[in-house]
Formats: structure tokens, C-alpha cells, sequence
């Protein structure tokens, strides 16, 4: 069996509000909740749940001050409608230093860690995709 990423962790001021900032965003669940961390999990059952890293938050004393070296890119059927909805539930646009003509859109979540909102793929690439995912099936252990 290969190595499994179990957890993208993040350092942070506030870890509930940034945990549920992400549940909310992502649209998976807080499963531990106490400080100095709390988990967000994609839902049990989903194709996600035991395949994609779990976000653990954990309570840091110092605020963020550069620009992360590492940041998570989203890829929505509808950019506009993501950046919006995502503005609504308290991220912000940032400037990294992004090309103007970026088909991506930079954006912070509550506590300035940068992500992006990706442009959506080209319909062949997301029919491929969509395929690929309702395909999948998770090993039996």
C-alpha cells in the first residue's frame, strides 16, 4: 500500500474560524473541533472522503505575514458564481503579483492565506473528468 497524505495542516490564529470557513467553501464537514485544532473531512461516503488530505488547523500564536508557499486551487463549473460565493463567506481578492490576463482569480481566506479559483475546464476535459470520477471505486480493505 502507497503513502497516504493524511492531513494538509495549517497554522492559525483563529482555527474555527478558519475550519469552518473551509467546511463551508468546500462543502465538508468539521469532524474534531477543540482547540488548538480542528479537522475538516470530506463527508463520509464521498468519493473524496480516505482519497484527498483532510485540513487540520492548528492554534499559532503569530499571524500569517508572506505569502504562502503552498496554497490550494479550486476549479468550479462557474468561476463568477465561486468568487462570489466564496466573497460572501468572507474571503478576499489579493494580489500576489498574478498576470492581469490570469484566467485564475487569487483570493484569502479570513486569515490572508492565499488560494485560487481556477477558470473552468474546457467542456472535452470536464466530460473526461466527470467520467473518470463517477467512475471511480474506492479499494476494498
Amino acid at each position: 500500500m502507497g503513502l497516504r497524505i493524511g492531513a494538509l495542516v495549517v497554522d492559525a490564529h483563529d482555527p474555527g474560524r478558519l475550519a469552518r470557513f473551509w467546511a463551508e467553501a468546500l462543502d465538508w464537514v468539521i469532524t474534531h473541533d477543540e482547540d488548538p485544532e480542528w479537522v475538516v473531512e470530506p463527508p463520509e461516503g464521498s468519493r473524496e472522503d480516505c482519497v484527498v488530505p483532510d485540513l487540520l488547523f492548528i492554534k499559532v500564536p503569530e499571524p500569517k505575514t508572506f505569502k504562502n508557499r503552498l496554497h490550494l486551487d479550486l476549479r468550479p463549473a462557474d468561476q463568477a458564481t465561486e468568487v462570489a460565493r466564496l466573497e460572501h463567506l468572507g474571503a478576499t481578492r489579493t494580489d500576489v503579483g498574478q498576470r492581469s490576463d490570469a484566467r485564475w482569480v487569487v483570493m484569502a481566506d479570513p486569515e490572508g492565506n492565499e488560494f485560487c479559483v481556477q477558470s473552468a475546464h474546457p467542456a472535452h476535459v470536464q466530460a473526461r473528468w466527470l467520467q473518470r470520477y463517477e467512475a471511480y471505486q474506492p479499494a476494498q480493505t
